[in-house]
């Protein structure tokens, strides 16, 4: 097939004509320069309106590097009219394929910023025989065109979580739409302070912020306090991953604690591997895993009398209103309480604490969960460490917008990644 029908397939230039497509170099058959000419008879445009003009003269032949075809770069080559345009004077017109006058296609651009989703800038940067700058630039466009048409109508719920992301306690706010049909980056404020977050608020509207019922929330107060004010009809939900990961964590310091009471006293380290024993879920067990719980269970050991708290407290999430869930968390709190397990007492007078906060994940029908949360937010870390720590903000808010935030893309004849 010859290379002028496949570049007249991925880049389709409108009003111009690819002329054959020949090596740039006969020798070394590295680059492919393929000629745009504009069409016989067809009128020239101004670039700054995009009205008809009368032509003035030809600017010299200029290069504009396309997607690479194999290993083999691609360019095109054009030399642009300059039109007499009785609004602007004497301009040059659009560029065929590009935006403004980069020396880059749009289509290289978005190739770009497509490499850097999935491997870090510089990698992609030393893989195509360009810049970090270049990339860079390249995503901040993509960043730039998928947030200018971005609806944000329909958000039912948010959850809000606060990341650093430099030394120096250096913060940032991430909000995240969580329900159930749209999950993803919605907004980054720089620090965790009232005003960072009632910039979101204004970004938001204060129409939208009327009709948010919920927000799964693990906040500093002055986040608390700014939904307190701008969105007062939201219902704050503490839900079960967070008190399941608390309750893990007692555990944890049950057996660890055990486990070094037992060695200073001479005793077998019946405890000794078996960590994961107790903190998995039975589903999750491995065989070898099942075989060493069922022998622990057989003996008196305060870590088995954790771990049966922690099993009994799995009823909770079974409850089906407020109501009954308050009685049964009254009760096992209870319980817990009299029990000389110090770091389970901890969670209980925690639960105790936000008791509201808690049934409000009834009220939220179960639907409301903060690991879709964590979940994003590992994400964000995974983001940081990928590009080996980001040295101005504006650069880690574009990375995090262009891999995190579903962004839009232009559709395009041919899908290169």
């Amino acid at each position: 097939m010859p290379r002028k029908t496949i570049l007249n397939h991925v880049a389709k230039h409108q009003s111009f004509v690819d002329q054959e497509a020949r090596w740039a170099d006969a020798t070394t058959h590295s680059e492919i320069a393929s000629p745009l000419e504009p069409r016989a008879k067809g009128p020239a445009l101004c670039s700054g309106g995009g009205r008809h003009a009368p032509g003035y003269d030809r600017l010299p032949a200029r290069r504009f590097e396309f997607v690479p075809l194999w290993p083999i770069a691609v360019f095109f080559v054009s030399a642009m009219r300059r039109v007499d345009c009785p609004r602007c004077g004497v301009t040059g017109e659009p560029v065929p394929g590009c935006d403004g006058q980069h020396p880059w296609t749009t289509t290289d651009r978005w190739f770009w910023a497509g490499g850097a989703k999935r491997v870090r800038g510089k990698g992609v940067a030393e893989a195509l025989g360009t810049t970090w700058q270049n990339v860079f630039r390249s995503v901040k466009h993509a960043v730039s065109w998928g947030l200018s048409p971005r609806n944000r109508d329909g958000v039912e719920s948010l959850g809000v979580d606060e990341v650093p992301w430099h030394c120096g306690h250096q913060y940032l706010t991430l909000v995240y739409p969580i329900d159930t049909a749209c999950r993803r980056l919605l907004w980054i404020g720089q620090d965790r302070t009232t005003k960072t977050f009632v910039r979101f608020f204004r970004m938001f509207g204060a129409e939208r912020s009327r009709r948010w019922p919920f927000v799964c929330r693990d906040l500093g107060k002055p986040s608390r306090t700014v939904i307190a004010q701008k969105a007062s009809a939201a219902i704050p939900v503490r839900d079960r991953f967070h008190l399941l990961q608390k309750l893990n964590t007692a555990l944890d310091e049950v057996r660890a604690g055990e486990a070094r009471q037992r060695k200073a006293d001479g005793y077998e380290p019946l405890l000794k591997h078996s960590r994961w024993c107790w903190l998995k879920r039975p589903e999750n067990l491995t065989e070898t895993h099942t075989v060493k719980l069922s022998e622990l269970l057989t003996d008196t050991l305060r870590s088995v009398r954790a771990s049966l708290r922690k099993e009994d407290f799995q009823r909770f999430w079974t409850d089906t209103s407020p109501g009954w869930a308050a009685k049964f968390l009254d009760e096992w709190w209870t319980r817990t309480l009299k029990s000389r397990l110090e770091p389970l007492k901890n969670v209980a007078r925690t639960l105790r604490r936000h008791r509201e906060l808690i049934l409000n994940w009834f009220r939220a029908k179960g639907t409301i969960s903060a690991g879709t949360v964590e979940g994003l937010t590992l994400k964000v870390k995974l983001t940081l460490r990928k590009s080996f720590a980001f040295r101005t903000c504006e650069a880690i808010e574009t990375a995090l917008s262009h891999n995190l935030g579903d962004l839009p893309e232009p559709e395009f004849t041919h899908k290169f990644w």
